[in-house]
């Protein structure tokens, strides 16, 4: 069963991130509320989330310059800012900061959730065909990129696309694919993921990564490779 990613929501005042994540639940969407800007960056560095909903006044942050460092680091989910200001330099100045709708309080929640819906859907419309993985190959394609896996690498890259929802631990993932050998550390995870990231790439290059989450293990974030008979 595929699990949704979260929505991340950044507002400084603990009520309306409250409010903002039990309306969200009645609408089937999981949230992950922060209230600093930094804490945003961090939650972005150990969860992927499907769409985030950021205020323009963080206290004495500002969103805008959230809603950049987000489009900076790489991420492309739907941003929607929410704001008491309602001129239309407010407005494109979100826009320009990367956001993709404008919200002006006060509103409805059903128009934010609407709203929400059509930038997933926009989102959802943009992207790319995923990556194609031979199985008989080995190889790794998307448009003109390729890459050939070795063996091992490729039993790596399967376990993960077998647990596309799962976050796996080191020793998970060592038990699945080197403890029957009989000898060896953990350390050896570590050594072929680097192999296969090298492969990999940036995200941009097949549409997906492998991702640490500090603490916990590591997931397949982004567009994940389907298999071909190849």
């Amino acid at each position: 069963m595929t699990t949704q990613p979260p929505i991340l929501v950044v507002d400084d005042d603990p009520e309306i991130t409250s409010a903002l994540s039990r309306g969200l639940a009645i609408h089937s969407y999981q949230a992950v509320a922060v209230h600093r800007c930094a804490d945003a960056m961090q939650t972005l560095d150990t969860t992927p989330v499907g769409a985030a909903i950021v205020d323009v006044m963080i206290g004495s942050e500002n969103g805008f310059d959230l809603v950049r460092s987000m489009r900076e680091a790489g991420h492309r989910f739907p941003i929607l800012m929410l704001s008491a200001m309602s001129e239309v330099e407010d407005r494109a100045a979100g826009l320009e900061a990367g956001a993709d709708d404008y919200i002006v309080k006060p509103f409805s929640f059903d128009e934010l959730v609407a709203r929400l819906k059509v930038q997933e859907k926009r989102a959802a419309s943009a992207r790319p065909s995923p990556a194609r993985l031979g199985t008989e190959s080995r190889r790794l394609t998307m448009g003109s990129e390729s890459a050939i896996l070795t063996e091992r690498e490729f039993d790596l890259l399967r376990l993960f696309l077998e647990n596309a929802d799962k976050v796996l631990s080191r020793g998970e993932i060592f038990d699945a694919l080197w403890a029957g050998d009989g000898n060896g550390s953990e350390n050896v995870v570590d050594v072929y993921l680097g192999y296969l990231r090298r492969k990999i790439g940036l995200p941009q290059k097949f549409g997906f990564q492998i991702k640490t989450l500090r603490g916990k293990g590591f997931v397949i974030d982004g567009l994940p490779p389907v298999f071909t008979p190849e």
